[in-house]
């Protein structure tokens, strides 16, 4: 069945046109609008039936009501935004560009972190919400976009739990050091809204490195296998570079506006050398920098003066906001000082022209020029660079690329550059000018076969086909995860049942983890269930955990239930005292095992070592995730090198690396337990690798029921959530009817 999407932007795509008839619309072209119209012409026809736009449109409601009587000639149906004016500015230039346009650039000095840009930027993205809301269907797909909008996919999920929602970044996401520059709770929000999509798309891997560092340190939440987990789903960050319709700027060369173009712009070059760039006004784009390089060329290479000219273009934008005013003056200023001093009569350095330009002019431009130089000093992507390629089916000309744009990922072959090396931009200038045309040939080939695979419609077609990944792979949890008629059909067996037997895991199974073990003493509510369960003559309960004895009995040891500790090793029977599982266990391997730990623990801090009576534990919950990992993966190493002579197993935990005697195992030991009455009722809980074993030694038992808590695959049969969700079980088993007469 076809589905609608709904685009939402900060603007629509159209702009309102007053005529003779009164107003009508006119769809914009933009990258967004070619990309979205580029897949949906092609693979997303037979996916979805409907498009809609959401936005806030360049026109007050009144025109917008008069406009909207002439609608036609558009490919979308529109959803219009009206925020009031007072609210859009500060949403707008207060806190998207004034906040996380600057940081999210690397411009933390300029950003003006102002409590009532963020509630107007919250009151916004939650009026996009409350009208998309209006209209949503259970069916739909939602793709939002850009930093204006990162609440909106977690409010839209409040409203619409089942929608499929993703969300792309068209600008780079910063470290997670800079992120946390920002206000404490304005993280959480960002994270949180951000997080109510189902895949986030980003421009670069290290872009998505950044967004799931932030999470482990801003909010403390871990990517496992590519997906985060959050609120009971399954996100995947992934990275989608956009890209531009090749063809369109292929084929332009031959357009005959393009070749008029062209001419005019050859006849300006003459027999001269001609560099060219284009770009939005803007303090990311690195302008005065390539000024200064562009001086620095001409006074270190004077054979170039009166030979060379560089084209400027700059386009006007957001004239509102002070930064950006500031420098347009500076560019005026140091490029009138650079034409009157090393200029002539005939010639002057730098044609500079602050407007913007017709598609023939540009195509004009790229296919005239010598040089094209893009130096941000911080760019998402910047597809003027992969114009420029495309645009250069002559194989001549050669791309000089700021290596932090994104783009730079991609376009390797193109001449890379610091843009805050004002010396090394204009050394590559001198390289650029003078390089053989067989090697122009050389890059130019192959960035152009890489941008025509991976064009704009691959780009989006690829990002629908992770998004409906995402959703199948939901869809399969769901169905592992107990609904209401699994816990029906578990509650009536044991209610039915005369012997019932419970194994419940402890850390992480009926508490939360902590950051110390100690830390995790059951509450009141917990020990009350784990009593009245207990209660029942018919119900055997088994604790059985990774804990060592001293703690298992310090905390359970009141209760009348049995208790198994160091995942078998020690066993307390229900009515019993302590006993070892096996006799000639040994400890004696500690003092070969302790110091490997030990010597871990010094390299990696937040680690701790844990001693029980069989075995040994190095935690690293506390520690900076991705330096724990490293090091467990190392210490993971050197473990299982020393430990095959010395009959032990090492087993890689939930943010724990445990030695233990080989031959123990939670497996082993509900085996033993089976062996002492026959149950007609077993419930099985666990959410570690080594509750595997329980799972295991219980399979295809008639009368058992395995739970694994968390997402992860395993061999039980259903999964829960959380603790929070096990304790709900449990409180709903205690209340449940009892059927034996």
């Amino acid at each position: 069945m076809q589905k609608r999407l709904l685009i939402v932007s900060n603007r629509l795509p159209i702009s309102i046109e007053k005529n003779n008839e009164g107003y009508s619309f006119r769809q914009s072209s933009g990258g967004l609008v070619s990309a979205v119209g580029a897949y949906l012409k092609g693979h997303g026809r037979a996916v979805f039936s409907e498009k809609v736009w959401a936005g806030v449109p360049d026109c007050d409601e009144d025109i917008w009501s008069l406009a909207s009587l002439n609608h036609g000639g558009t490919d979308y149906n529109f959803l219009p935004i009206f925020p009031s004016t007072s609210d859009y500015e500060n949403y707008y230039n207060g806190f998207s560009n004034s906040v996380l346009w600057p940081l999210f650039h690397y411009f933390p000095s300029l950003a003006d972190y102002r409590p009532d840009f963020f509630e107007a930027y919250k009151r916004v993205n939650e009026q996009f919400a409350e009208k998309l809301s209006q209209v949503i269907h259970e069916d739909d797909t939602v793709w939002i976009h850009d930093y204006h909008l990162m609440l909106l996919p977690g409010l839209l999920r409040k409203k619409n739990p089942g929608i499929t929602i993703a969300f792309f970044l068209h600008i780079p996401f910063p470290s997670a050091e800079l992120f946390r520059v920002i206000p404490r709770g304005w993280q959480r929000e960002l994270l949180e809204g951000v997080l109510g999509a189902d895949l986030i798309g980003f421009h670069t891997a290290e872009y998505v490195s950044h967004f799931l560092k932030s999470l482990e340190l801003s909010i403390g939440l871990e990517q496992e296998n590519d997906y985060i987990t959050y609120q009971h789903r399954e996100i995947k960050a992934d990275a989608f570079p956009v890209s531009i319709d090749f063809s369109v700027f292929d084929n332009a060369h031959r357009l005959e506006k393009v070749s008029l173009a062209r001419d005019r712009y050859l006849a300006i070059k003459g027999d001269k050398k001609m560099i060219f760039s284009v770009d939005r006004l803007d303090y990311t784009k690195g302008i005065f920098n390539r000024l200064r390089a562009f001086e620095h060329f001409l006074t270190t290479n004077p054979s170039y003066i009166g030979k060379i000219v560089f084209i400027m273009v700059v386009v006007p934008s957001r004239h509102s906001i002070f930064q950006y005013s500031e420098r347009k003056k500076r560019i005026d200023e140091f490029i009138g000082r650079l034409n009157s001093t090393m200029g002539t009569i005939s010639w002057q350095p730098v044609i500079y022209q602050y407007d913007h330009l017709s598609f023939e002019d540009l195509l004009g431009l790229y296919t005239a020029c010598d040089v094209a130089l893009v130096t941000p000093l911080r760019d998402g992507m910047n597809l003027v660079a992969k114009e420029f390629v495309a645009s250069r089916n002559d194989n001549m000309g050669v791309l000089i690329l700021s290596e932090m744009a994104g783009a730079a990922f991609e376009l390797t072959e193109s001449l890379l550059i610091n843009p805050n090396d004002v010396l090394e931009m204009a050394e590559t200038i001198s390289v650029a000018l003078e390089m053989d045309p067989l090697e122009q040939g050389r890059r130019l080939s192959v960035m152009r076969e890489r941008i025509s695979r991976y064009d704009v419609n691959a780009w989006a077609l690829d990002f629908f086909t992770q998004l409906h990944r995402v959703k199948e792979r939901q869809k399969k949890l769901d169905i592992r995860f107990m609904d209401a008629f699994s816990k029906s059909v578990l509650l009536n067996a044991y209610a039915k049942s005369a012997h019932r037997l419970l194994l419940l895991d402890y850390d992480g199974t009926l508490v939360p983890f902590s950051s110390r073990p100690e830390h995790a003493a059951p509450g009141e509510q917990l020990l009350s269930q784990l009593s009245a369960l207990s209660s029942d003559p018919r119900v055997s309960l088994y604790i059985i955990s990774g804990r060592d004895s001293a703690t298992l009995e310090k905390w359970l040891g009141h209760l009348p239930i049995g208790l198994i500790g160091e995942h078998g090793a020690k066993v307390k029977a229900i009515g019993g005292n302590w006993a070892v599982a096996i006799n000639d266990m040994a400890a004696g391997w500690k003092t070969e095992i302790r110091p490997v730990m030990e010597e871990m623990v010094s390299r990696t801090p937040g680690s701790f070592i844990e001693e029980k009576d069989f075995s040994l534990a190095w935690h690293y919950r506390k520690t900076e995730a991705s330096l724990g990992l490293k090091r467990a993966g190392e210490l993971n190493g050197r473990l299982r090198e020393i430990t095959p002579g010395l009959s032990l197993d090492v087993l890689d935990g939930n943010r724990v690396i445990e030695v233990r005697n080989h031959g123990i195992n939670k497996g082993r030991a509900v085996e033993n337990i089976l062996k002492e009455k026959q149950n007609n009722f077993i419930l099985c809980i666990g959410d570690d690798h080594t509750d595997e074993d329980m799972f295991r030694a219980l399979a295809g038992k008639k009368g058992a029921f395995t739970i694994k808590i968390g997402n992860q695959a395993s061999l039980a049969d259903y999964n829960l959530h959380s603790p929070h969700v096990v304790s709900s079980l449990l409180g709903t088993i205690i209340e449940f009817p009892d059927h034996i007469v």
